[in-house]
Formats: C-alpha cells, sequence, structure tokens
C-alpha cells in the first residue's frame, strides 16, 4: 500500500476515528441493552394481562345461564301479576 505524501497518516486522526468507533458501538450496545429490558418488562405485562383476562373467563357468566334466569323471573313476575288480579 503506498501512501499519498500529499496526505500523510496522523496517528492522531486514527485514535479520533478509534474513539468515534468506540463511541458508537457504546451507543449501540446501549440502545440494544434498553431494547432488552424493554422486551423483557413487556412479557411480564402480557403475561400478567393473560392471567388477569383468564380469571375474569372463568369467572364471567355464560349467557344462556343469564338467559335462562331472565325468563324465569320474567315467568315468576307473569304469574304473580295473573295471580294477584
Amino acid at each position: 500500500m503506498t501512501i499519498d505524501p500529499d496526505h500523510p497518516v496522523v496517528p492522531g486522526e486514527l485514535a479520533e476515528l478509534r474513539r468515534r468507533l468506540d463511541v458508537a458501538y457504546a451507543r449501540v450496545e446501549g440502545g440494544l441493552a434498553l431494547l432488552s429490558h424493554r422486551t423483557e418488562e413487556t412479557d411480564k405485562e402480557v403475561d400478567d394481562l393473560s392471567a388477569r383476562v383468564v380469571a375474569l373467563e372463568h369467572a364471567r357468566w355464560p349467557l344462556p345461564a343469564v338467559a335462562v334466569l331472565a325468563t324465569v323471573g320474567a315467568l315468576v313476575v307473569t304469574i304473580w301479576q295473573a295471580l294477584g288480579r
């Protein structure tokens, strides 16, 4: 490799390039660490929400049971009104 005599490579410039590369690498590593942490937190939140949804699904009344209760209630009110008059 030949070096142009008009533009000699200065060790200070190489040191500056290395420093910039180190700073950029540290930035990328920091960003990846932050994304990894946020991903873990999001996974925990999704798991918690999934557990809550499952608990709510098991605690809810099925629609046919609610319909039967409403029908029986209406029948009782109708019989009560018919016998009361």
